[in-house]
C-alpha cells in the first residue's frame, strides 16, 4: 500500500540505476576471480604461492619454460600432466632427482612445498596443496649429501680439465668458440652462449653443477644431444670451469648428481 499517498513503484531511472550496481557488483567480483592466484583458488596461501613461482623461475624454467610446456621430448610438460597428482613423487623428485632430472638438495621443505604446489596448481593443473609437514614426512629418512660447495673452491682437477679441453674442442668448439666466448670460429654461423667468465656466471648464478651437467647432456651438441659419455660431459664441465678462473684441486668432479647437486655456480667469492 502506498506510504502518505506516494506510490512505491520504482521509477524507470531508479530500476536503471539499481541495474547498473547490480552489474558492477558482478564485474568487480568476477574480476577478482580473474586476477586472483591459481593457487588461492585451490586454498594454498598466495604469498607461498607466489614464493613458488619464484622458486620456479630460478630452478626449473631453464629446462620446462616459463609457461610450464617444456621442450619434448627432452624436458617433458608440466601443465597437464596428471603424474603431478601424486605429492610424494613430486616432492621426490624435486628433493632427489629423477633419470634426467637434477635434485636440489638446497632447498628446505617449506621451499619445496611452495614449489610443488606452484607446479601442482599453475598452467590450468588443479591438483591441490602440499603442506610442509607432508615434504618434512617424504624427506624424513633420506641420506643427507653433506653441505653446499662453491665451484671456486677446488672442485675438479688439472687433468680433468685438460680431458675435457680436448673433447670440448672436438664436439663443442665449433660453435661456442675457441675461447668459450660464444663467437664461432665460422663468421657465417650464428653466435652461441658463453660457457665461461662473466655472462656465463650470471646466467647460472645459483645453479648447481647438477644442474648444468644435465641441461649439457640433455642437449648438446646441439646436432647429436647426448652423444658424449657422462665422464665426457663432467670433463667438458671442468674444462669451463678452469677457463673461467677457477683453480683445481685434489679431486675430480664425478657424474653424480647427488654430488654434482651440491656445488653452487656463483661469482667469485
Amino acid at each position: 500500500m502506498p506510504i502518505s499517498g506516494h506510490d512505491s513503484t520504482p521509477s524507470p531511472g531508479m530500476r536503471a540505476n539499481s541495474l547498473m550496481l547490480k552489474l558492477t557488483v558482478c564485474v568487480i567480483g568476477l574480476a577478482c576471480v580473474v586476477a586472483s592466484p591459481a593457487g588461492a583458488q585451490q586454498g594454498i596461501d598466495p604469498v607461498l604461492f607466489e614464493q613458488g613461482q619464484q622458486l620456479y623461475q630460478e630452478n626449473c624454467a631453464l629446462c620446462h619454460q616459463d609457461s610450464g610446456g617444456g621442450d619434448a621430448p627432452t624436458f617433458p610438460a608440466l601443465g597437464g600432466d596428471d603424474r603431478l597428482g601424486d605429492p610424494v613423487r613430486i616432492v621426490r623428485s624435486i628433493h632427489q632427482g629423477g633419470r634426467r632430472m637434477p635434485p636440489f638438495p638446497n632447498l628446505a621443505a617449506e621451499e619445496i612445498s611452495s614449489l610443488a604446489n606452484y607446479i601442482r596448481n599453475a598452467w590450468a593443473n588443479d591438483f591441490g596443496a602440499v603442506s610442509t609437514e607432508e615434504v618434512s614426512a617424504v624427506m624424513e629418512g633420506v641420506e643427507e649429501g653433506g653441505p653446499m660447495v662453491s665451484v671456486w673452491d677446488g672442485v675438479f682437477t688439472e687433468a680433468q680439465a685438460e680431458r675435457g679441453g680436448a673433447v670440448y674442442e672436438g664436439a663443442c668448439g665449433l660453435c661456442h668458440g675457441r675461447r668459450l666466448n660464444g663467437a664461432p670460429d665460422d663468421p657465417d654461423m650464428r653466435s652461441t652462449p658463453p660457457l665461461a667468465r662473466a655472462r656465463f656466471l650470471r646466467v647460472w648464478d645459483g645453479r648447481s653443477l647438477a644442474t648444468l651437467f644435465a641441461y649439457t647432456r640433455a642437449t648438446m651438441p646441439e646436432d647429436n644431444p647426448s652423444s658424449l659419455t657422462e665422464q665426457e660431459y663432467v670433463d667438458v664441465i671442468a674444462h669451463m670451469l678452469s677457463v673461467g678462473g677457477m683453480s683445481a684441486g685434489d679431486d675430480e668432479l664425478q657424474p653424480d648428481p647427488q654430488s654434482l647437486a651440491r656445488l653452487v655456480i656463483g661469482p667469485q667469492p
